[in-house]
């Protein structure tokens, strides 16, 4: 009879916690429904990282959407116009990449803290050690992301000034030619090389054959950009063609001036180098010659019995 009531007591537990893992699931599954499909037939395509994990982003993004700010003129959207990235991800997306990031290496972090304490001798950690470790993993995955946006940051910033020079020098060639600035633009976007100034000259074409003024689809460059050598070649571009100069010798004047900007910055950077060796010189090579060059005096004196 006992055994009978157990048997019983059993089966519904299961039952329920059946229905439960139901109710969840059906409940995941309605709130993952209404989140609307984005429509990115006019984005471009999200970084590697992002693309492997869209579906979790997306969702998130969707959620933390109405607490994001949505201004131009804000932080986030302003890193991610100069990161390039602002037909790709939005501000919400990237705070929920970041929130993802985060519960997916502390996650990982308790996870190898477990196994760890599996296989120890004292039977395993303490939960205040597990939150000390997922708070601290968990901090690192957050700030990683903002890293990486730094990084793409600064890595467009010097591709864009080894690149702008032969850019401007393709473009003074096509206005000699005898072509217009919009058919010299569209010859560097197809002749010159990959990177960030070809994505910007190709964006600026597009928003010009969408009916936007060559003018201000300039000035939206330079608005994304934040350069000041950009800034400067395209207030010329646009002041010279405003008032009818000839828009070859400006260019030229351009091109010399942003080739010698890069030399110089180039210069200053070789200048530096020596002031930045100085710390691991002192802090890792001298100690290390100091040891191999006193060591057998150490030892002769020690043997010598001083």
């Amino acid at each position: 009879m006992a055994a009978t009531r157990i048997e019983l007591i059993i089966t519904t537990l299961a039952m329920l916690s059946g229905l439960a893992v139901a109710l969840v699931a059906m409940l995941i599954a309605r709130t993952v429904a209404a989140i609307p499909a984005e429509d990115r037939s006019y984005k471009d395509r999200p970084p590697l990282g992002f693309r492997l994990f869209w579906w979790p982003i997306h969702w998130c993004g969707h959620a933390l959407h109405p607490f994001i700010s949505r201004a131009p003129t804000a932080a986030l959207p302003v890193r991610l116009r100069k990161a390039g990235l602002e037909y790709s991800i939005s501000p919400a997306q990237f705070t929920a990449a970041r929130l993802f990031c985060a519960l997916a290496v502390a996650s990982f972090s308790c996870w190898v803290l477990d196994s760890l304490g599996q296989g120890s001798t004292s039977g395993g950690f303490g939960a205040a050690r597990y939150w000390e470790v997922g708070v601290s993993a968990a901090l690192a995955g957050w700030i990683y992301v903002g890293i990486w946006l730094r990084d793409r940051i600064a890595l467009r910033k010097s591709e864009l000034h080894k690149t702008l020079p032969f850019y401007l020098d393709l473009i003074t060639l096509c206005v000699e030619a005898g072509l217009n600035l919009q058919g010299a633009l569209n010859q560097a976007a197809l002749k010159g090389p990959n990177g960030t100034l070809r994505e910007e000259i190709n964006r600026v074409l597009r928003d010009v054959r969408n009916g936007k003024a060559r003018a201000d689809a300039l000035r939206a460059m330079s608005e994304r950009v934040q350069e000041p050598a950009v800034t400067n070649f395209i207030t010329a571009m646009i002041q010279a063609e405003r008032m009818g100069m000839n828009l070859g010798p400006v260019l030229r004047a351009q091109a010399d001036q942003r080739r010698s900007e890069r030399f110089l910055r180039a210069e200053k950077l070789a200048m530096e180098a020596p002031v930045k060796l100085l710390f691991p010189l002192i802090a890792f090579i001298f100690p290390c010659t100091f040891i191999v060059l006193f060591f057998p005096i150490v030892i002769q004196f020690m043997h010598s019995g001083l």
